[in-house]
């Protein structure tokens, strides 16, 4: 697509879907799949877009994402603050940051506890931190900021990890809790990177969600995963959003949905892109999940009553 840069707007457009959108399943918002979703029209669900593809002032992307936001509710995740550097946040990228929010008003906003920044330098990767007091009070401040500039809470999501520190004092769920219970911050539930570092650590994806604040879940994740083998010949998984939703993930997200109840439900798919209707049928499966869940819960509420 085209990068001309075009006059910054003065001013958020108006449009419609800025409030929570409830139980509904989204999928990531591709530029390929723009001529397919317009001629359909209107639909259930909603779209989610990695901020820093459109902190440009204006051009085609731009104007793809406007056709999007008049009829869709928009997700705006980040993938560059660097949430979980020891460095200060790069007041420009926040700013930018800040003017996207501002512009779409959208009805969910999230970042990484990864960070992914040293010096001038950004990485490709979201890497891990160590789950210490100190990266705790680092994250809580870096957090407050992001959340003071856009000024409504913002959505952390838990990393997927190939790696672990042998200074780690806390578990992860343990500083996430902390994490969400100092800034007030919601959370974004990540169950494939859930079940990719479970895999990798040799630990349990149940256990995990157990011990997780799930009660604090605005936004749920879900990805598919690739298999290799490490320099043991052990497997090892790759978050690499690059294919289908695993079983696996698809049963522990059952069980996320059956505690926590309906919450507005990304497939992320972002690389190896599949067709329009491929992944749209992903996100059916999502939502039938959801809808089944609602359809219990009020029978329960009927029942009860």
């Amino acid at each position: 697509m085209s990068t001309v840069i075009e006059p910054a707007r003065p001013a958020a457009m108006a449009l419609r879907f800025s409030t929570p959108i409830g139980g509904v399943a989204g999928t990531s918002f591709k530029p390929e799949h723009l001529p397919d979703i317009l001629k359909a029209g209107p639909r259930r669900g909603f779209f989610e877009v990695h901020a820093e593809n459109y902190m440009g002032d204006g051009g085609q992307p731009h104007r793809a994402l406007e056709a999007i936001r008049r009829d869709h509710p928009l997700s705006l995740h980040g993938v560059c603050m660097s949430i979980g550097g020891p460095r200060p946040l790069d007041k420009a990228h926040l700013a930018r940051f800040r003017g996207l929010v501002a512009r779409y008003q959208p009805a969910l906003v999230s970042e990484h506890l990864a960070w992914s920044t040293h010096e001038t330098s950004f990485f490709n990767d979201l890497l891990p931190l160590p789950y210490t007091e100190a990266t705790l009070a680092c994250v809580c401040d870096h957090i407050d900021q992001v959340q003071e500039a856009i000024r409504r809470p913002l959505l952390l999501e838990n990393p997927s990890t190939y790696v672990a520190f042998r200074e780690s004092a806390m578990r992860e769920t343990e500083f996430i809790r902390a994490i969400a219970e100092r800034t007030g911050c919601g959370l974004l539930l990540d169950v494939n990177n859930v079940f990719v570092s479970a895999t990798n650590h040799g630990t349990s994806a149940l256990d995990y969600l157990s011990d997780f604040p799930v009660s604090r879940v605005e936004e749920v994740h879900l990805a598919g995963h690739a298999e290799q083998a490490d320099d043991e010949g052990e497997l090892l998984l790759i978050d690499s959003h690059d294919g289908p939703v695993a079983d696996a993930v698809w049963k522990l997200y059952e069980i996320v949905i059956q505690h926590r109840g309906a919450v507005p439900t990304l497939i992320e798919w972002d690389s190896n892109i599949p067709d329009w209707p491929v992944l749209q049928a992903e996100a059916h499966a999502a939502q039938a999940i959801l809808d089944r869940h609602q359809s219990t819960a009020m029978a329960g509420a009927r029942h009860a009553a």
